[in-house]
């Protein structure tokens, strides 16, 4: 398709050039706009064809380093595992005194200090437990280059390229709620709450009896406890400690069991 028309905002959309009032409004239009949509995901698909016939040679590297990197992990599997043995055998020739000390410690600190009982914590980091996302496969680089670059990037904790590599994939080529939902998780772990909401509710009021639904209205949850709005983050995790078929279930339910969320 004649893509001159849209070309110079297209550029400017992938290229991160537009500021977040803009942006937002152009992800709008891409969700109304069933022309500029098609323009989007023709412009995408060309740059990510592009990209791949230049970058050929980056996927090999990238897959030998990933070979580099599990061999170095099972050489120092291999290593503990023999500084482990050595510890044992240790331990059993000063296995007697070793527990004479420990114990005599033990009940000389609980003589002398007897501390009271730890309150549990309040801090939101302390209940949360974060989505790592897709495994990035080498199947998953050659069919979403794009998308494999945004996840590696979120889960090496590099959360501004990874929103900006987001920010260039058509939602026809992903799916807008996987977009809005990587969006919301990796605002939260910037620590804006806030911004995340947008994101997550949209997600989880969407079809709430979908996976991705689901997961989201745990995240929604703990970026309202984030944003310090403790009411409607006991809200959500108490729906999402309720919920049997919810992967978050567990962290939910412990969150809500400390009672740290209630009466402030």
């Amino acid at each position: 398709m004649d893509l001159r028309p849209y070309f110079d905002e297209l550029e400017r959309f992938a290229d991160g050039q537009m500021a977040p009032a803009e942006q937002e409004a152009f992800e709008l239009r891409l969700e109304e706009d069933e022309a500029l949509a098609e323009a989007h995901a023709a412009y995408e698909q060309l740059t990510a064809d592009l990209r791949w016939a230049a970058g050929h040679d980056t996927l090999r590297l990238r897959l030998q380093a990933l070979d580099e990197r599990m061999n170095e992990r099972g050489t120092a599997l291999a290593r503990t595992e023999r500084l482990t043995k050595l510890r044992q055998r240790r331990w059993t020739i000063l296995g007697t005194l070793g527990a004479f000390v420990l114990l005599a410690a033990g009940v000389a600190a609980w003589y002398f200090s007897r501390p009271s009982p730890a309150r549990p914590a309040r801090s939101w980091e302390a209940y949360y437990q974060p989505d790592p996302g897709p495994v990035v496969t080498p199947a998953l680089l050659h069919s979403r280059p794009l998308l494999s670059e945004a996840l590696d990037q979120y889960q090496s904790g590099h959360y501004p390229a990874a929103l900006h590599s987001l920010g260039r994939i058509s939602p026809a080529s992903v799916g807008a709620d996987t977009l809005q939902y990587l969006r919301g998780l990796i605002l939260l772990r910037q620590g804006q709450g806030s911004a995340a909401q947008l994101y997550l509710r949209r997600v989880s009021e969407e079809d709430g009896a979908s996976a991705l639904a689901r997961r989201a209205r745990y995240h929604l949850g703990m970026a309202y406890w984030q944003a310090k709005e403790l009411a409607p983050a006991l809200t959500e995790l108490r729906a999402v400690a309720a919920d049997s078929l919810n992967p978050f279930r567990a962290p939910a339910r412990r969150a809500v069991a400390a009672g740290v969320l209630e009466g402030q």
